[in-house]
């Protein structure tokens, strides 16, 4: 499947087509994301969505942003049993203990990193590229993905295995996967 023309007549990738995507394909997926904020927010959210669609994630970002004090990873890292617990009853965000607690020691690697975190990300892309022509191109694991991971768990990160960790490429723009006719991918 290659681009589909969204409602403003535009062709996009087409998941991006979608009325809830429209905004994050346009305005954030594939853009180049830097500090540890905002690579430490996609990490965690790309683990949550393990095993879910992109779509709930998305629409649950506000009260994980509220739950998990804006992704600020010293904030996070100091998380104990009573924010845990607190967690596990927000309603607004996914209610998985393994993925929570993921969470709060994916944070505490971060700080571990004493701001590294950009550069083990970023140093992993494969270098310039074509964009993919359809969906079937867009690989879900790459050799890369799967050093990526690697690394991000010897450092102490949790679900962050071959696959999340190419979601995460693509989403914060190590990678541009975003089809050849994309008129909304980035320059």
């Amino acid at each position: 499947m290659s681009v589909l023309p969204g409602r403003d007549g535009q062709p996009r990738c087409p998941w991006g087509t979608a009325p809830d995507m429209v905004q994050y394909h346009d305005t954030e997926w594939g853009r180049p994301v830097h500090g540890d904020v905002g690579l430490f927010e996609r990490i965690t959210l790309e683990a949550f969505q393990s095993g879910l669609s992109w779509a709930i994630i998305l629409r649950k970002r506000p009260a994980f942003r509220e739950a998990f004090a804006g992704f600020d990873p010293e904030v996070v890292a100091g998380f104990g049993e009573p924010d845990v617990e607190r967690l596990l009853a927000d309603a607004g965000i996914v209610r998985n203990r393994a993925k929570i607690e993921a969470a709060i020691g994916n944070a505490r690697a971060v700080l571990e990193l004493h701001g590294e975190l950009d550069e083990i990300i970023w140093a992993s892309g494969p270098g310039p590229r074509p964009r993919p022509r359809t969906v079937a191109e867009v690989p879900a694991v790459t050799p890369e993905s799967t050093a990526l991971a690697r690394r991000l768990r010897a450092r102490g990160f949790r679900f962050v295995g071959p696959t999340t960790a190419y979601a995460l490429m693509q989403a914060v723009g190590v990678v541009d996967d975003h089809l050849a006719d994309c008129a909304t991918a980035p320059a």
